[in-house]
Parts: structure tokens; sequence; C-alpha cells
């Protein structure tokens, strides 16, 4: 298959429409008809299920997306590394991580780096909710920090690096903050403060009542604003205010943070960087 088949295919099974998926990719639908066409005959599976009102995915066709849009992440992430790339090695990193999450961990693992022996630039870019797994598979990072269980390390290597319990964040003065310990059924069926929501990996966001969270900085205003609630790892203490109290939850899943980078890198300023992160 070529690059140009996946990326046409991805998008007729992204839109499920394929006057959309020819106007996202630039070009005249009966083009794109016959390619799909051409590709399903070539490959001898049905990918979509075509009628007059409407078009899906068949299996095959779930398989192909998913591992098609992989293959064209490899792609730009080859792309994208090979233009950064300079002669000698002596490029520097992409490091990602998300904004107010791991702050303390970074700075040290920044300043450690910089004093080894033939260290190089590090560009660190900070980012929202759920993007550093997908700047790091699609080639814009080099290295990333995730955070499971709520980042995807499926394919990747990684290093744990640290393990935290998670807290609830509610508005100063809020009835709960008086107690010592909660339960997440305790903060996800307050009826005067709902559970502010994240995006999916695909963009969307569960159903419910709370908030659609875009950043930290949004997130914690609506706290303090008595307009939401939500439980974080408890690293998130020195970005609270005054309008913010904590208090642990017993049954909420322990978050590990781990630095991530592909599996078939070569870097040694990758490697490099690696081995302070576990050192610290």
């Amino acid at each position: 298959m070529e690059t140009r088949e996946l990326r046409y295919f991805v998008a007729v099974a992204e839109e499920l429409h394929f006057g959309r998926a020819a106007q996202r990719l630039g070009m005249a639908q009966p083009p794109l008809s016959r390619a799909i066409g051409q590709l399903e005959r070539r490959l001898g599976v049905a990918l979509l299920r075509r009628t007059s009102r409407s078009v899906t995915l068949t299996e095959a066709g779930e398989v192909l997306l998913r591992e098609g849009g992989a293959a064209l992440d490899a792609v730009a992430a080859a792309e994208r590394r090979t233009r950064r790339a300079q002669p000698g090695g002596a490029a520097g990193l992409v490091l990602v991580a998300k904004a107010a999450a791991a702050g303390e961990l970074l700075a040290k693992l920044l300043d450690a780096y910089a004093a080894e022996p033939g260290a190089v630039p590090v560009d660190v870019v900070l980012c929202g909710v759920g993007e550093q797994e997908a700047m790091l598979r699609d080639g814009r990072a080099d290295v990333a920090l995730l955070h499971t269980p709520f980042d995807s390390t499926t394919g990747l290597d990684v290093e744990e690096l640290h393990t935290e319990t998670q807290v609830a964040v509610l508005p100063a003065g809020h009835p709960l903050t008086t107690r010592t310990r909660l339960r997440i059924a305790d903060v996800d069926s307050l009826p005067d403060l709902p559970m502010a929501r994240w995006p999916r990996r695909d963009g969307s966001y569960p159903p419910g009542p709370g908030p659609e969270i875009h950043d930290q900085a949004q997130l914690l205003q609506l706290i303090s604003l008595g307009r939401a609630v939500v439980v974080l790892p408890e690293s998130v203490r020195p970005y609270l205010s005054e309008g913010h109290a904590i208090v642990p939850v017993s049954d909420a899943p322990e978050v590990t943070t781990v630095i991530a980078w592909p599996p078939h890198s070569t870097s040694r300023a990758l490697a490099a960087l690696v081995r302070t992160a576990t050192r610290l």
C-alpha cells in the first residue's frame, strides 16, 4: 500500500462520508471513491459498507484504520525526525510534558542533564491534556513524560520514574474539605459540584454535567469559583492557590510518571537523558 492510499482511506474512515473526506483532502469525490475501490480490490476485502444514506466500517476496515493510522504516524515521525537531524548527531532533543504536571521532576531532570558531558540542547514543549502522547508518536517530540494509567505507552519504550497517590481538588471552604479522606464515589456524586471532564484520546468528551477541560489553568480557576471538582495526582499541590483545598482519595488508582521514547531510537543524546532521569 502507498501512504497516499492510506491517507485517503483514513480520511474516509474518520469522516464516514466521502464528500467531507474529499473536502478534507482537497480533492474531488470521484477519484477518492475510485482510489478506495482499487484499494479494496487489491487487498481482497471490503473496507466500507456503503448505502445511499451512510458509510460504515467493516471489521477489516476497522483494522486498517487502526493499523493505517499508526503507519501514517510512523511515516510523519520519520520525516520530522529526519528534518531535525544534524550532521554528526549534534541535534537537540524535543521533550514534551503536560503543563502543570511533574514540574519539580522536570526541572531537576533538565538541570541534571545539562550538567552531563556532551549534553545537547533540550527544547521543552508544555502541552494540554493528552497531547504529549500524540506528539511523541507522530515525531514532533523525541521523548515525553507520560502518566499511566491516563496515557497509553503501548508500542513505546518506557522507564518508570515516580509513583504517587491522588487527591480531590475542591474549592476552599467546601464541606468535604473537613474530611481526612474521601472515596471516588464521594467526589463523583456531589450535587453542587460536578466532576470536570477530560478529553478522550480522540478529542471527544465523556457525557456528564461537568465542564469540558482544555488546560490546567482553566480547570483550577473553575474549581476556585466553585464550578468543578477533580481528582489529580498529589504533585498538583505547588500549583494550587488559597482558593483550593485538597483531600486524599483512598480508592483512586496510583499515577506513575514515566519517561517514554520510540523503541527504534538510536540517539545517544536521548539515551543519556533517559539515564539521567532514571538516576534521579
